[in-house]
């Protein structure tokens, strides 16, 4: 179906940050499959485990006891707030399951009537239809039919809006930490303290959607732990695999208290050659010096793009987002911004508020990201040229 507005290039192989085409040309990777690639193409630990994997056994049915399960979900909970994991194929049905989880808790627990779910304007939650309209976004909302009931969008950051908003039928609030489709706008650390002080105020559920946010990508494990609050569910995916489709949907006991035998369920999700991946990902994400490189890189990377700022101020209005998921808010096009990266041979994703994305895997090197800034440097001087012509 026609629903893509691909880029005119087709990649035969990748190796690290690097993507090259058919005729051997390189390119310089900040994109990492919208960061999804987090430890680079062709990574020899994720090859060596789904290769070990694939040899033994690839698919049973969730009605048999599937051992990798157990294993990652040990280690995910062991390193959150979680106690139980729900295992997908991706992030929206993770966000999905996040959605059903947080009303069959009130149902559970004698209060259908707390259905309402808060989400906020910029936000991106996934493609499936309750993911659609917990985001609200009109391009993705409008011509499926009538909207859901029980979803209240508000604008991102408006405090008093949300405190308006709560009440006896709200099952809970969601929200990206930082958002990545919504232009990299980081929710302030003030901002998520209060949101969990209202959900405990009305008896709401928080739940973070950090599918893109999440595993490393911010410096941390987790984004949220930046703030110190910890949510009732969490949705994770991209990542998680390394390139693999995973996702993941993270509650406490207390959240989960619903989702008892038959309530929910996949055919894929958490099958022995996603989860054989899923730990060699998670194990290599969470190393100390996998994190402390995100910190280093994205530092120097920060930096140099807000001198770039100053110097392209015809350019470039702002730079936001929060460790490797950089958004550079432009005055060109951002579309027409990324065809001239390409043309340098860098690719950078799109994002909104006519912002680019630099989403680079999470062990580029500092000699990788002086690269990057070069290229980055290189199109803005292109676009200033083609905006004097």
């Amino acid at each position: 179906m026609g629903v893509y507005n691909r880029a005119p290039l087709a990649f035969e192989r990748g190796e690290g940050a690097r993507l090259f085409t058919a005729d051997g040309t390189a390119y310089l990777d900040c994109v990492a499959g919208i960061a999804t690639t987090a430890l680079g193409h062709c990574n020899p630990v994720l090859v060596n485990a789904l290769k070990a994997q694939a040899d033994k056994l690839w698919h049973v049915s969730n009605i048999y006891r599937i051992p990798g399960q157990d294993e990652l979900a040990d280690k995910l909970t062991a390193q959150s707030f979680a106690d139980v994991v729900f295992f997908t194929n991706s992030g929206t049905e993770a966000v999905e399951c996040a959605l059903k989880t947080a009303r069959k808790h009130h149902s559970h627990n004698g209060n259908p009537e707390k259905i309402d779910i808060i989400g906020f304007d910029g936000s991106f939650h996934g493609r499936t239809y309750a993911a659609v309209n917990a985001a609200g976004n009109p391009a993705y909302v409008e011509g499926f039919g009538p909207k859901l009931p029980g979803y209240i969008q508000l604008k991102f950051g408006d405090m008093e809006a949300l405190k308006a908003a709560m009440g006896p039928t709200t099952a809970a609030i969601i929200i990206e930490p930082v958002q990545g489709e919504g232009g990299a706008r980081a929710a302030s650390d003030e901002m998520l303290r209060q949101m969990r002080a209202l959900c405990d105020e009305h008896g709401a559920l928080l739940i973070f959607d950090e599918v893109q946010s999440g595993m490393g990508r911010t410096g941390k494990l987790w984004a949220h732990e930046w703030s110190g609050v910890t949510p009732d569910i969490m949705a994770i995916a991209k990542a998680l695999g390394g390139g693999f489709p995973i996702g993941a949907c993270l509650a406490t006991a207390k959240a989960a208290d619903g989702m008892t035998v038959g309530a929910h369920g996949s055919t894929f999700g958490g099958n022995p050659l996603a989860m054989a991946v899923g730990i060699a990902a998670f194990d290599e994400i969470a190393k100390p010096e996998t994190l402390a490189n995100v910190i280093d890189v994205a530092g120097y990377l920060g930096q140099q793009l807000q001198g770039l700022k100053d110097r392209f101020p015809d350019v470039i209005v702002d730079v936001r987002g929060k460790g490797m998921l950089i958004g550079v808010k432009l005055i060109p096009n951002n579309r027409d911004f990324m065809a001239l990266a390409r043309e340098h041979n860098l690719l950078v994703a799109g994002g909104g508020d006519n912002c680019v994305r630099l989403l680079p895997p999470l062990n580029l090197t500092l000699d990788e990201a002086r690269e990057a800034i070069e290229k980055f440097e290189q199109t803005c001087e292109t676009a200033r040229a083609k905006a004097a012509a």
